[in-house]
């Protein structure tokens, strides 16, 4: 199973929800965790996105291409695979039906932020619209996409995009669950061992926060609120592009115990 390696000098974690192509909300907190990690004590920082960085938003391929960069300068910069860069990665490797499921499913706007044909992108799309589609992304893009790890753990903090089937230990997780479980995961109040922090099951109005887990994922694509938490010896914080501007604790009564 892909996962990052560990890095014992890590501080602090920063942990990013699901962007889906929203480039402009991820610069603006890219800029805050950079603000934040400068003021505060000495020592290195991991940033890690929880996956969906494509689809649905405007500006997926320059998420792709920056975060492709990012990677490659530094191990302290993480993505993890979420289940649309695997249905990406599905989609331009041929099979047509999965292809026109995709483009529905938010593929449309990233294939667009490519520069394909609009013709390629219709549900009447062919098999040649799909390989002139895989061309213009191309190869390197979709072995990066398809080698992202799925999950990182820091301390007593797992991050993964989607979940994990409770009971089952971490190394022996479906790969499909941590891309796509959804209500199994949510509704269990099992003690997983650790802390699992989660995108992919959207909470519009903040991170969701229960004793098991922490949802980040706050519906950027059409909130505009992009949420970030912060790591540091235990104690969770958070910031988003939404109204909170500097990392505050995640403690408060607004938000532990919120229903789903």
């Amino acid at each position: 199973m892909q996962r990052d390696l560990p890095d014992e000098r890590i501080e602090r974690v920063y942990a990013i929800g699901d962007v889906h192509g929203r480039l402009d909300l991820f610069t603006k907190l890219i800029g805050r965790i950079g603000r934040d990690h400068e003021v505060r004590s000495s020592g290195a920082a991991k940033i890690i996105l929880l996956g969906d960085i494509i689809d649905r938003g405007a500006d997926g391929a320059a998420m792709v291409h920056g975060c492709m960069k990012l990677t490659a300068a530094s191990d302290r910069f993480v993505v993890l695979k979420g289940n649309h860069e695997e249905m990406m990665v599905q989609a331009l490797d041929g099979d047509l039906k999965t292809y026109r499921a995709w483009l529905e499913f938010g593929g449309r706007e990233t294939l667009i932020s490519w520069g394909v044909d609009l013709a390629a992108v219709t549900a009447d799309a062919t098999k040649s619209d799909l390989r002139r589609a895989a061309r213009r992304v191309g190869p390197a893009v979709l072995t990066w996409l398809d080698q992202l790890p799925l999950y990182s753990q820091h301390d007593s903090f797992v991050f993964v995009h989607a979940g994990i089937r409770p009971a089952i230990p971490l190394g022996q997780q479906d790969p499909g669950d941590m891309l796509w479980i959804t209500d199994d995961f949510l509704e269990s109040e099992l003690d997983h061992g650790v802390t699992v922090v989660h995108g992919h099951s959207i909470t519009d109005d903040g991170p969701d926060v229960r004793a098991n887990r922490i949802g980040i994922d706050t519906g950027a694509f059409r909130t505009d609120r992009l949420t970030a938490i912060r790591i540091e010896r235990g104690d969770v914080c958070f910031a988003d592009t939404y109204g909170h501007d500097d990392f505050v604790p995640l403690s408060s009564d607004r938000f532990l115990g919120r229903p789903r």
